[in-house]
């Protein structure tokens, strides 16, 4: 006998009309797909059962690339074909995954445009067609379950993902066909399914560690509108780097030498580190022989060349944690930032949600639970949370639910801009703003004749395009040659729901525009995206000195401009005694703009020990600039006196 599904009248899509829609949460070790169905929400588990698709894939010369479990047991025997926490590679460089210094088995060499690519016995693959593999397979998974085709998903992306690790992940997903119906952040998707179990309003901190990156995000929910405050996070910091630490402290204890272990002795390590990690989430202390046999590690062991009596070695909780450490403290450090940008105390916070298989360890949520004085709350597997709550947004996008709306508010991870002249970057989105989000800023031009304007499109938070992340540069063409500043530049940045930005330029008298979708090469690298905002505070003073500095050189630099082609024209205006003191101003201002030049003043090394140096510098050529304008003053009257008569001449009152 068949079950039927009742629903009240006009609040159930018909069976005809229903949309297959899923949340996806590709993750960087493990990766999920759920859905909403009959009222509940609920994970698709494998042919086999298992919630889990381990985020691997292994290619061989021969056959079909293997995804999910059977690839992961291909780790420990052909490491260098097998591709593990593909995530964490994904919107970076070749340049910049070597200079993290992350320890990996494969083999990378660069695309033409430096992209990594693994080389692998079935050919050279890069991260996007990987993460398709596993998106493949879990739509598959999820086809199965149904018996329909997949309308379409949510894919969750952690919050600090930039504009090229976003496009990677929508490029990936239609490379296995599937229809993206939005990218949403993690710690938004778990606070979605934690919202709807509780149905309780307050303010909620999400605390998201994965396997390869951290999350935090401060979240307000009000009458089923989920605001996100802020957010924070690091791209590269997750439970990969405590097991890497952990097979370190492994390979001391062991005396071992790491440097010297090849890619199976190496994977090997991993795998014993990866057990230990597991077994001190229950206990106290372990035992590394009993944990081999237990765990089935022996094979491995072989491999690193340790007996039995070796292994007779016990670690204890307190030596993982100590490995820890520093990485845990470097999530609470996001935390207190995140607080600070959301403009609320601790006492304000309803919950605390904790994210990610790596908040299973103790030490992790203890360390969670003391900064935020409460108990973080795991009524939900912290593994299966976040592909629950994009199940679910999935389910409102592809317009099945009609009594459920859930109005997600996310915001923008770190300040849009532009450069301005001078190097200064003036902000158009600030961070933490609501998307999806639309801004115009009016700019003029800074010289006369100007045909062209480049405009060049930054991420960050301090005051110089030098100090921020640089997204595209574009140039607008076409503009009339006019005098400087007569022109009106109106650019338009429009972050959609996705978090992905595009910019527009327009010339507002003529109508010539230009327009760029933003598409960044590569992702932030390792601790970039912390260092951003902690470094927008820590050097507050310098930047505020290198901004005035700046702005008084621009000053200057213009009035120069202006000046000397004129004395040189209309030199003869000018009494011998005038025209020299302008030209010994002209001189000194010339001299004071180049010698405090941000060139050779050498940016990068100054910090905020230089800022008053910096301020005396904008305060000299501010005073040298005021003294060319004094001596000009006269010398301009008589250039407009001398224009006019120059109109004037040969014409009566009546015809003017």
């Amino acid at each position: 006998m068949s079950l039927l599904t009742i629903a009240e009248p006009g609040q159930s899509a018909a069976p005809h009309q229903r949309k297959i829609a899923v949340g996806i949460d590709l993750g960087t070790t493990n990766s999920l797909v759920g859905i909403y169905r009959n009222g509940g929400l609920e994970i698709i588990n494998d042919e086999q059962g298992r919630p889990l698709c381990p985020s691997v894939v292994h290619f061989s010369a021969q056959a079909e690339p293997e995804v999910g479990y059977e690839a992961l047991a291909k780790a420990s025997i052909d490491p260098q074909n097998t591709i593990i926490s593909v995530k964490r590679f994904i919107g970076k460089s070749l340049s910049e995954v070597q200079a993290s210094q992350e320890k990996v088995p494969y083999k990378l060499t660069g695309s033409a445009n430096n992209l990594p690519l693994f080389n692998t016995v079935a050919g050279q693959k890069n991260a996007i067609e990987i993460s398709s593999l596993i998106l493949q397979k879990l739509k598959n998974q999820a086809q199965s379950f149904t018996g329909e085709d997949l309308y379409g998903a949510v894919i969750t992306v952690p919050a600090y993902f930039d504009d090229t690790q976003r496009q990677a992940t929508k490029e990936a997903a239609k490379l296995a066909g599937i229809k993206v119906l939005r990218l949403l952040n993690e710690p938004t998707a778990a606070a979605v399914a934690y919202g709807i179990k509780t149905d309780q309003d307050g303010i909620i901190v999400v605390y998201d560690l994965g396997g390869g990156t951290f999350d935090v995000s401060i979240l307000k929910i009000e009458k089923g509108v989920f605001k996100v405050l802020a957010t924070g996070g690091n791209t590269a910091l997750g439970g990969d780097d405590f097991d890497a630490a952990l097979a370190k402290l492994l390979a001391q204890k062991l005396n071992l030498a790491e440097d010297n272990l090849d890619k199976l002795a190496d994977r090997a390590l991993l795998e014993l580190a990866i057990a230990t990690k597991k077994a001190l989430s229950q206990e106290q202390a372990v035992n590394l022989s009993s944990l081999t046999s237990s765990a089935n590690l022996s094979k491995e062991c072989q491999r690193l060349g340790l007996s039995l009596a070796s292994l007779d070695l016990e670690i204890t909780r307190a030596d993982f944690n100590q490995v820890i450490t520093e990485y845990v403290k470097q999530t609470i450090k996001i935390c207190q930032g995140v607080l600070k940008d959301a403009e609320i105390s601790k006492d304000q916070i309803r919950e605390v949600i904790l994210v990610g298989g790596s908040t299973r360890v103790p030490f992790v949520q203890e360390k969670v639970a003391q900064f935020f004085g409460k108990d973080p709350l795991c009524s939900i597997d912290p593994d299966i949370v976040v592909a629950l709550g994009a199940a679910m947004q999935a389910d409102i996008l592809a317009g099945n639910q009609n009594d459920k709306d859930y109005l997600l508010l996310d915001v923008l991870p770190l300040s849009l801009g532009v450069e301005v002249y001078g190097g200064l970057v003036e902000k158009i989105i600030p961070r933490n703003t609501v998307i999806p989000i639309a801004r115009a800023q009016e700019f003029t031009t800074a010289q006369d004749g100007q045909t062209g304007l480049k405009l060049h499109i930054v991420q960050g938070e301090r005051d110089m395009a030098a100090d921020c992340r640089s997204l595209s540069q574009f140039t607008l063409k076409g503009l009339p040659p006019r005098a400087a500043g007569a022109l009106k530049i109106r650019v338009t940045y429009q972050v959609d729901a996705d978090g992905l930005l595009s910019v527009s330029a327009t010339e507002l008298t003529t109508g010539v525009s230009a327009q760029v979708e933003v598409k960044l090469s590569y992702g932030l690298t390792e601790g970039e995206v912390l260092k951003m905002i902690t470094d927008s505070t820590e050097f507050a003073q310098l930047d505020l000195a290198l901004r005035k500095l700046s702005e008084a050189s621009i000053e200057a630099d213009l009035l120069l401009k202006a000046t000397a082609p004129q004395l040189e024209n209309y030199h003869q205006l000018l009494e011998a005694e005038q025209a020299d003191n302008i030209k010994r101003n002209l001189q000194r201002l010339a001299m004071l703009v180049d010698k405090y030049s941000l060139e050779k003043l050498q940016v990068n090394t100054l910090t905020n020990d230089d800022a008053q140096r910096l301020k005396e510098y904008a305060n000299e050529i501010g005073f040298w600039t005021q003294q060319l304008e004094v001596s000009t003053r006269d010398f301009a009257a008589a250039i407009m006196t001398q224009n006019l008569k120059d109109v004037l001449q040969g014409k009566d009152v009546n015809s003017l």
